[in-house]
């Protein structure tokens, strides 16, 4: 059986999205963040990076968002949620989920969580960074009501995560994103996606 470690509402909540959408069997271990247990040596023993996500399956560990929905969507083929069989579209979905987890994911995490949090100049800077990235997201990631097109894939959860977090901080404009705004409310909509958030304590925003 896999294993996921996550910490409820990080970023983690893409590999989580993934396991629940290809009916995968697996297991949820929380790591409290605000309590330190990422650091703990148990951890550590998992991911040496103290971090999470981090999925243990049969041949040992694998972590990085980007590396774990593409495993979960490669070994679970039958639902269909990256194109497998096509090498140049299965790298064109995973060129998104690397910038997600590369560009956008460090400029929301800036504004967001840093420590200490950022206030007057150096706040507006990193807001205007990071909502250009959505900007980015708005008017290039899009290619159908899917980041693929017309079909649901891994990509998708993990760019929810991210309007998830810019909507709860109020930074998700209706007038600006309105792309962004109904993709998230689909993937919010999605069973597998409901499960997930209820498995972690959360609720759609």
């Amino acid at each position: 059986m896999l294993k996921l470690y996550y910490s409820p509402g990080a970023c983690a909540m893409a590999s989580h999205f993934a396991l629940e959408e290809a009916g995968a069997d697996y297991q949820l271990v929380k790591i409290d963040l605000k309590k330190g247990e990422q650091k703990t040596p148990e951890y550590l023993a998992i991911n040496p990076a103290g971090v999470t996500p981090a999925l243990v399956t049969d041949r040992g560990v694998l972590t990085e968002n980007v590396v774990i929905v593409g495993y979960v969507a490669q070994t679970h083929p039958d639902t269909k949620l990256a194109p497998n069989d096509d090498s140049f579209a299965f790298g064109k979905m995973q060129s998104v989920n690397a910038w997600l987890g590369s560009s956008l994911h460090p400029a929301i995490g800036k504004v967001l969580f840093g420590r200490p949090p950022l206030e007057g100049e150096a706040r507006e800077a990193a807001v205007k960074l990071a909502l250009e990235k959505y900007d980015l997201a708005e008017q290039h990631l899009l290619t159908g009501p899917w980041v693929t097109g017309e079909t649901y894939t891994v990509a998708d959860g993990y760019l929810s995560v991210f309007t998830r977090w810019a909507r709860q901080a109020d930074l998700l404009d209706k007038g600006r994103y309105p792309r962004l705004n109904a993709h998230l409310d689909a993937v919010q909509s999605r069973p597998a996606v409901i499960r997930a958030l209820e498995m972690e304590g959360l609720q759609r925003v």
